[in-house]
């Protein structure tokens, strides 16, 4: 939600991406290729600089974003943009002890018990497989699986029964600033006091943290 209100605060905003979203606060769309469709690097948590190629030809006059960002570079007169290959791009890379080096678990954050103690429910979410990668959650026969379908509110018969409902009711769950109402499901298997709700869906996307105290009740 931050980052949503501040794109739409942006002054300007440029969009690149090979579907069409964003349009509410973008003031220019570009349209690039997938990953799928190009070459590129991905860097692991590790630093480790891992080179892939697209595995099919891109749509129709579509173009790798470095494609497009060359020529803006160009077009503006910055320099660092004279690249002609995919191979010119990978040279500039930083070495992998560099970007091995700024890697790291450490943290200056202290961490501590809650001021108070959590009244009410826990969250504790999963990321399902067909949920938040950019292309499987747009292909319509993989949304038509088991795995894709809607968030609901799994837990026990106990937190069932102190929120008062039944298995397959209507519950409003609240968590920051943010609400969804999802189906209520009996499972074993989450702990006392813990609502699993799945994140990276559009019915849930709008409750704050993966994580944290959360309120339920009968919708």
């Amino acid at each position: 939600m931050a980052a949503r209100s501040a794109l739409e605060k942006a002054e300007f905003v440029v969009v690149l991406s090979p579907f069409h979203h964003g349009a509410q606060y973008a003031d220019a769309l570009l349209p690039v290729s997938p990953f799928t469709e190009t070459a590129g690097t991905f860097v692991s948590c590790e630093g480790r600089a891992q080179a892939f190629g697209g595995v099919v030809k891109p749509l129709g006059e579509t173009r790798p974003a470095w494609k497009v960002l060359r020529v803006l570079g160009s077009m503006l007169g910055l320099p660092g943009f004279a690249f002609d290959s995919i191979e010119d791009v990978r040279r500039s890379l930083p070495a992998a002890a560099d970007i091995a080096a700024k890697l790291g678990n450490g943290t200056r954050t202290a961490i501590a018990p809650p001021a108070t103690a959590v009244s009410g429910f826990e969250r504790v979410a999963d990321v399902p497989i067909h949920f938040a990668d950019p292309l499987v959650r747009r292909a319509p026969s993989l949304q038509q699986t088991v795995d894709a379908r809607p968030p609901c509110a799994r837990m026990n018969t106990l937190t069932l029964s102190q929120i008062g409902v039944s298995d397959g009711a209507q519950v409003k769950v609240r968590q920051g600033r943010g609400e969804a109402v999802l189906t209520a499901v009996a499972d074993p298997s989450v702990p006392a006091g813990v609502v699993r709700i799945a994140a990276a869906h559009p019915s849930t996307c709008g409750l704050e943290g993966l994580s944290g105290p959360i309120t339920v009740e009968r919708a």
